[in-house]
Protein backbone atom coordinates (compact mmCIF):
# COMPACT_ATOMS: atom_id res chain seq x y z
CA UNK A 1 0.00 0.00 0.00
CA UNK A 2 2.69 2.53 0.64
CA UNK A 3 4.32 1.85 -2.95
CA UNK A 4 0.84 2.33 -4.48
CA UNK A 5 0.80 5.60 -2.21
CA UNK A 6 3.86 6.89 -3.10
CA UNK A 7 2.77 6.31 -6.88
CA UNK A 8 -0.60 8.71 -6.68
CA UNK A 9 1.65 11.56 -4.57
CA UNK A 10 3.94 11.70 -7.47
CA UNK A 11 0.96 11.78 -10.38
CA UNK A 12 -0.59 14.28 -8.03
CA UNK A 13 2.77 16.53 -7.46
CA UNK A 14 3.17 16.55 -11.03
CA UNK A 15 0.21 17.96 -11.66
CA UNK A 16 0.67 20.82 -8.78
CA UNK A 17 3.30 22.26 -10.58
CA UNK A 18 1.48 22.95 -13.94
CA UNK A 19 -1.66 23.90 -11.97
CA UNK A 20 0.14 25.95 -9.80
CA UNK A 21 2.23 27.90 -12.82
CA UNK A 22 -1.40 28.47 -14.93
CA UNK A 23 -2.00 30.18 -11.98
CA UNK A 24 0.86 32.52 -11.57
CA UNK A 25 1.09 33.99 -14.60
CA UNK A 26 -0.68 37.28 -13.21
CA UNK A 27 -0.90 36.25 -9.62
CA UNK A 28 2.12 37.20 -7.38
CA UNK A 29 3.86 34.03 -5.96
CA UNK A 30 3.51 34.61 -2.35
CA UNK A 31 -0.79 35.13 -2.61
CA UNK A 32 -0.90 32.17 -4.80
CA UNK A 33 1.34 30.19 -2.43
CA UNK A 34 -0.99 32.06 0.67
CA UNK A 35 -4.55 31.32 -0.78
CA UNK A 36 -3.48 27.64 -2.21
CA UNK A 37 -2.45 26.97 1.35
CA UNK A 38 -6.33 27.43 2.49
CA UNK A 39 -7.30 25.15 -0.04
CA UNK A 40 -4.96 22.04 1.54
CA UNK A 41 -5.69 22.95 5.34
CA UNK A 42 -9.62 22.20 4.51
CA UNK A 43 -8.77 19.66 2.13
CA UNK A 44 -6.47 17.91 4.57
CA UNK A 45 -8.94 18.37 7.77
CA UNK A 46 -11.17 17.10 5.61
CA UNK A 47 -9.08 13.83 5.25
CA UNK A 48 -8.66 13.99 8.96
CA UNK A 49 -12.23 13.65 9.79
CA UNK A 50 -13.52 11.05 7.05
CA UNK A 51 -10.69 9.28 9.19
CA UNK A 52 -11.45 9.93 12.61
CA UNK A 53 -8.15 10.60 13.78
CA UNK A 54 -9.30 13.87 15.32
CA UNK A 55 -9.98 12.23 18.67
CA UNK A 56 -5.79 10.96 18.40
CA UNK A 57 -4.72 14.71 18.30
CA UNK A 58 -4.17 14.67 22.77
CA UNK A 59 -1.92 11.57 22.14
CA UNK A 60 1.03 13.27 19.49
CA UNK A 61 4.00 13.25 21.76
CA UNK A 62 6.00 16.62 21.92
CA UNK A 63 8.63 15.20 20.34
CA UNK A 64 6.72 14.26 17.48
CA UNK A 65 4.78 17.26 17.51
CA UNK A 66 7.61 19.59 17.69
CA UNK A 67 9.21 18.00 14.65
CA UNK A 68 5.86 18.30 12.48
CA UNK A 69 5.65 22.01 13.28
CA UNK A 70 9.34 22.40 12.09
CA UNK A 71 8.67 20.03 9.05
CA UNK A 72 5.49 22.74 8.20
CA UNK A 73 8.21 25.59 8.39
CA UNK A 74 10.61 23.60 5.99
CA UNK A 75 7.44 23.63 3.96
CA UNK A 76 6.60 26.85 4.05
CA UNK A 77 9.93 27.28 3.15
CA UNK A 78 9.94 25.19 0.21
CA UNK A 79 6.83 26.54 -1.62
CA UNK A 80 7.74 30.08 -1.46
CA UNK A 81 11.01 29.32 -3.09
CA UNK A 82 9.60 27.05 -5.18
CA UNK A 83 6.66 29.42 -6.67
CA UNK A 84 9.20 32.13 -6.88
CA UNK A 85 11.14 30.36 -9.44
CA UNK A 86 8.02 28.90 -11.43
CA UNK A 87 7.01 32.53 -12.12
CA UNK A 88 10.30 33.41 -13.10
CA UNK A 89 10.85 30.58 -15.43
CA UNK A 90 10.36 27.64 -17.11
CA UNK A 91 9.01 24.37 -15.69
CA UNK A 92 11.04 22.15 -17.29
CA UNK A 93 13.86 24.27 -15.62
CA UNK A 94 12.84 24.71 -12.25
CA UNK A 95 11.23 21.60 -11.53
CA UNK A 96 14.72 19.29 -11.84
CA UNK A 97 16.59 21.22 -9.67
CA UNK A 98 13.82 20.96 -7.08
CA UNK A 99 13.82 17.37 -7.85
CA UNK A 100 17.20 17.14 -6.83
CA UNK A 101 16.29 17.14 -3.03
CA UNK A 102 16.23 13.56 -3.55
CA UNK A 103 19.72 13.37 -3.44
CA UNK A 104 19.74 15.26 -0.21
CA UNK A 105 17.19 13.34 0.91
CA UNK A 106 18.60 9.86 0.54
CA UNK A 107 21.93 10.96 1.76
CA UNK A 108 20.68 11.68 5.41
CA UNK A 109 18.31 9.05 5.13
CA UNK A 110 21.28 7.06 5.12
CA UNK A 111 22.91 8.78 7.49
CA UNK A 112 20.33 9.11 10.17
CA UNK A 113 17.83 6.10 9.45
CA UNK A 114 20.72 4.14 8.86
CA UNK A 115 18.67 3.34 5.58
CA UNK A 116 21.65 1.31 3.74
CA UNK A 117 20.20 -1.92 2.54
CA UNK A 118 21.76 -1.97 -0.98
CA UNK A 119 23.84 1.02 -0.41
CA UNK A 120 25.73 0.80 -4.00
CA UNK A 121 22.25 0.96 -5.67
CA UNK A 122 21.32 4.03 -3.66
CA UNK A 123 24.83 5.69 -4.34
CA UNK A 124 24.54 5.28 -7.74
CA UNK A 125 21.08 6.40 -8.33
CA UNK A 126 22.42 9.98 -6.30
CA UNK A 127 24.82 10.37 -8.43
CA UNK A 128 22.71 9.98 -11.68
CA UNK A 129 20.09 12.01 -10.70
CA UNK A 130 22.83 14.33 -9.69
CA UNK A 131 24.55 14.18 -13.01
CA UNK A 132 21.09 14.53 -14.86
CA UNK A 133 19.88 18.00 -12.94
CA UNK A 134 23.61 19.39 -14.01
CA UNK A 135 22.66 18.33 -17.89
CA UNK A 136 19.08 19.80 -17.74
CA UNK A 137 20.55 23.14 -16.53
CA UNK A 138 20.20 25.55 -19.45
CA UNK A 139 23.06 28.39 -19.90
CA UNK A 140 22.24 31.82 -21.07
CA UNK A 141 24.67 33.68 -23.42
CA UNK A 142 23.85 37.48 -22.32
CA UNK A 143 24.88 39.51 -18.62
CA UNK A 144 21.26 40.12 -18.54
CA UNK A 145 19.87 36.22 -19.38
CA UNK A 146 22.67 35.24 -16.79
CA UNK A 147 22.15 37.57 -13.86
CA UNK A 148 17.94 36.44 -14.73
CA UNK A 149 19.21 32.33 -14.67
CA UNK A 150 21.13 33.28 -11.47
CA UNK A 151 17.71 34.59 -9.69
CA UNK A 152 15.56 31.80 -10.57
CA UNK A 153 17.95 29.15 -9.71
CA UNK A 154 18.73 30.56 -6.42
CA UNK A 155 15.33 29.92 -5.66
CA UNK A 156 15.09 26.67 -6.99
CA UNK A 157 18.27 25.33 -5.12
CA UNK A 158 16.97 26.89 -1.96
CA UNK A 159 13.29 24.73 -2.46
CA UNK A 160 15.12 21.44 -3.09
CA UNK A 161 16.99 21.99 0.51
CA UNK A 162 13.90 22.76 2.18
CA UNK A 163 12.16 20.26 -0.08
CA UNK A 164 14.79 17.49 1.47
CA UNK A 165 14.42 19.03 5.44
CA UNK A 166 11.26 18.32 5.23
CA UNK A 167 11.08 14.85 4.26
CA UNK A 168 13.72 13.91 7.15
CA UNK A 169 11.79 16.23 9.62
CA UNK A 170 8.40 14.72 8.66
CA UNK A 171 9.58 11.22 8.54
CA UNK A 172 10.61 11.79 12.34
CA UNK A 173 7.46 14.07 13.23
CA UNK A 174 4.75 11.61 11.81
CA UNK A 175 6.04 8.64 13.91
CA UNK A 176 3.21 7.24 15.71
CA UNK A 177 0.65 9.68 14.63
CA UNK A 178 -1.63 9.16 11.97
CA UNK A 179 -0.57 10.36 8.51
CA UNK A 180 -3.66 12.08 7.44
CA UNK A 181 -3.81 14.30 11.25
CA UNK A 182 0.29 14.77 10.79
CA UNK A 183 -0.24 16.23 7.45
CA UNK A 184 -3.40 18.38 9.01
CA UNK A 185 -0.95 19.86 11.87
CA UNK A 186 1.99 20.94 9.62
CA UNK A 187 -0.18 22.66 7.18
CA UNK A 188 -1.37 24.85 9.73
CA UNK A 189 1.87 26.08 10.44
CA UNK A 190 2.41 26.51 6.62
CA UNK A 191 -0.43 28.62 6.53
CA UNK A 192 0.49 30.67 9.15
CA UNK A 193 3.62 31.21 7.67
CA UNK A 194 2.33 32.04 3.94
CA UNK A 195 0.42 34.51 5.24
CA UNK A 196 2.85 36.18 7.40
CA UNK A 197 5.55 36.48 4.75
CA UNK A 198 2.09 38.30 2.55
CA UNK A 199 1.66 40.92 5.55
CA UNK A 200 5.09 41.16 6.00
CA UNK A 201 5.50 42.30 2.67
CA UNK A 202 2.40 44.19 2.53
CA UNK A 203 0.68 42.69 -0.41
CA UNK A 204 -2.50 41.75 1.47
CA UNK A 205 -4.60 44.24 -1.01
CA UNK A 206 -3.40 42.23 -3.82
CA UNK A 207 -5.24 39.03 -2.87
CA UNK A 208 -8.89 40.70 -2.97
CA UNK A 209 -7.85 41.46 -6.75
CA UNK A 210 -6.73 37.72 -8.04
CA UNK A 211 -7.21 37.07 -11.82
CA UNK A 212 -10.41 34.62 -11.42
CA UNK A 213 -9.24 32.32 -14.07
CA UNK A 214 -6.10 32.05 -12.06
CA UNK A 215 -7.55 31.40 -9.04
CA UNK A 216 -9.35 28.48 -10.31
CA UNK A 217 -6.14 27.18 -11.32
CA UNK A 218 -4.36 27.82 -7.96
CA UNK A 219 -7.18 25.98 -6.11
CA UNK A 220 -6.96 22.98 -8.09
CA UNK A 221 -3.11 23.45 -7.46
CA UNK A 222 -4.03 23.11 -3.68
CA UNK A 223 -6.23 20.22 -4.15
CA UNK A 224 -3.21 18.29 -6.00
CA UNK A 225 -0.73 19.61 -2.87
CA UNK A 226 -3.19 17.95 -0.38
CA UNK A 227 -3.55 14.89 -2.30
CA UNK A 228 -0.08 14.40 -2.87
CA UNK A 229 0.41 15.09 0.73
CA UNK A 230 -1.80 12.58 1.90
CA UNK A 231 -0.19 9.67 -0.02
CA UNK A 232 3.02 10.99 0.48
CA UNK A 233 3.37 10.94 4.06
CA UNK A 234 0.96 8.06 4.73
CA UNK A 235 4.05 6.54 2.47
CA UNK A 236 7.06 7.80 4.63
CA UNK A 237 5.32 6.42 7.24
CA UNK A 238 4.78 3.05 6.40
CA UNK A 239 7.62 2.44 4.00
CA UNK A 240 11.57 3.34 3.49
CA UNK A 241 12.34 6.71 3.27
CA UNK A 242 14.95 6.62 0.88
CA UNK A 243 12.57 4.50 -1.49
CA UNK A 244 9.78 6.79 -1.36
CA UNK A 245 11.24 9.89 -1.85
CA UNK A 246 12.57 8.95 -5.51
CA UNK A 247 9.49 7.52 -6.32
CA UNK A 248 7.87 10.86 -6.05
CA UNK A 249 10.31 12.68 -7.42
CA UNK A 250 9.04 10.69 -10.73
CA UNK A 251 6.17 13.39 -10.72
CA UNK A 252 9.10 15.40 -13.33
CA UNK A 253 7.73 13.22 -16.00
CA UNK A 254 4.33 14.18 -15.51
CA UNK A 255 5.46 17.56 -14.76
CA UNK A 256 7.64 17.89 -18.01
CA UNK A 257 5.13 16.10 -20.10
CA UNK A 258 2.44 18.85 -19.43
CA UNK A 259 4.64 21.32 -19.90
CA UNK A 260 5.28 20.24 -23.47
CA UNK A 261 1.60 19.68 -24.00
CA UNK A 262 0.70 23.04 -21.97
CA UNK A 263 3.49 25.34 -22.39
CA UNK A 264 5.04 24.21 -25.12
CA UNK A 265 8.47 24.14 -23.77
CA UNK A 266 10.77 21.69 -25.15
CA UNK A 267 13.94 20.45 -23.92
CA UNK A 268 17.25 20.36 -25.86
CA UNK A 269 19.20 17.06 -26.41
CA UNK A 270 21.50 18.08 -23.66
CA UNK A 271 18.35 18.37 -20.91
CA UNK A 272 16.94 15.08 -22.25
CA UNK A 273 19.56 13.12 -21.43
CA UNK A 274 19.41 14.22 -17.89
CA UNK A 275 16.57 13.78 -17.59
CA UNK A 276 16.69 10.11 -18.99
CA UNK A 277 19.64 9.72 -16.36
CA UNK A 278 17.87 11.29 -13.52
CA UNK A 279 14.85 8.92 -14.24
CA UNK A 280 17.12 5.90 -14.08
CA UNK A 281 18.82 7.06 -11.44
CA UNK A 282 14.93 7.15 -9.56
CA UNK A 283 13.72 3.99 -10.88
CA UNK A 284 16.92 2.26 -10.05
CA UNK A 285 16.64 3.40 -6.23
CA UNK A 286 12.60 2.67 -6.39
CA UNK A 287 13.25 -0.93 -7.86
CA UNK A 288 16.62 -2.49 -5.97
CA UNK A 289 17.26 -0.29 -3.29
Amino acid sequence: MWLIAAVFSSLFAGLTSILAKCGIRKTDSDIATAVRTIVVLIFSWIMVGVVGSFSTIGDIAPRSLVFLILSGFATGASWMCYFKALSMADVNKVVPIDKSSTVLTVLLAIILFGETNNLPVKLIGTALIGCGVLLMIEKKQTDGEQKEERGWMIYAVLAAVFAAMTSILGKVGIDGVESNLGTAIRTIVVLIMAWAIVIMKGKTSQAKSIDKRELVFICLSGLATGASWLCYYYAIQHGIVSVVVPIDKLSILVSIGFSYIVFKERLSKKAAVGLAMMVLGTLGMALFA
